[in-house]
């Protein structure tokens, strides 16, 4: 079987502290060869810049995740444009639009988010996007700033919604969230979704699957997300594997 890829695991988070080099050794295992690693604020770019760099098979990405508003100064911005400048990471992200948590200021979440999108447009790379309760704006500030590419993270749109970002070349990021029965409408996007466009990921350490509920979630569960998609598609597991590492290898390089 392919080696899968892990398109979204915050490898660097201080939940795996204790123990991240077992975390790493049991990806392996697992068959996770690869993993994006996107940042959340700019303190912690450095750490993943540096966790990257000693562990073969991990990408970084940076950006200012928009649930974290009181962390990020315009400032970041501009050391944001130098860093994808000399770094030349896989990607910009995470970012994007959050209007679920309440107390985060919509009006500087979308100032943050649009210089984002245009920095990933200079620099022609892809941006790692998170949309909860937000996917319709998101899809419209990615039409007005175009020439753009990426993924929707833990997808939870609507099958119409995943249709537009299809035609505009966008991948969906499937974890843990499909796992779960009642998950009923991301199973069925799931099931049809075209598969050039579909990436794997774990959220790690969030989002544990319906086999890990309640445990901290790490990237060697992501073959009991590929085993359901696999199982929802009617396809191979095999199949599903050497697909989702491709678009992932095309999208991150």
């Amino acid at each position: 079987m392919s080696p899968l890829y892990d398109s979204h695991c915050h490898l660097d988070a201080a939940g795996f502290d204790d123990d991240r080099a077992g975390v790493l050794r049991r990806a392996r295992d697992a068959g996770v060869a690869r993993q994006l690693i996107p940042a959340v604020d700019r303190a912690s770019w450095d750490a993943i810049r540096s966790l990257c760099a000693a562990e073969p098979g991990l990408r970084p990405a940076y950006g200012l995740h928009p649930m974290f508003l009181d962390r990020h100064a315009p400032a970041h911005l501009e050391e944001l444009e130098q860093w994808l400048e000399t770094e030349r990471p896989a990607a910009v992200g995470e970012c994007g639009l959050d209007f679920f948590v309440e107390g985060l200021d919509p009006e500087r979440q979308r100032r943050y988010f649009r210089r984002q999108l245009e920095l990933a447009r200079r620099f022609d790379l892809p941006v790692v996007l998170h949309a909860r309760r937000a996917v319709e704006e998101v899809i419209a500030t990615l039409r007005e700033v175009g020439g753009l590419r990426g993924v929707v993270h833990s997808w939870s749109g609507s099958e119409e919604q995943a249709r537009q970002l299809f035609e505009m070349g966008f991948c969906l990021g499937i974890g843990g969230p499909v796992t779960y029965e009642r998950a009923k409408r991301l199973r069925r996007t799931v099931a049809d979704m075209p598969l050039d466009h579909l990436l794997l990921e774990t959220d790690a350490p969030d989002q544990p699957d319906a086999q890990w509920r309640g445990r901290r979630n790490e990237p060697a569960r992501l073959r009991h997300v590929l085993d359901v998609v696999a199982q929802l598609r009617g396809q191979p597991v095999a199949a599903i594997a050497e697909a989702t590492t491709t678009n992932a290898l095309r999208l991150f390089g």
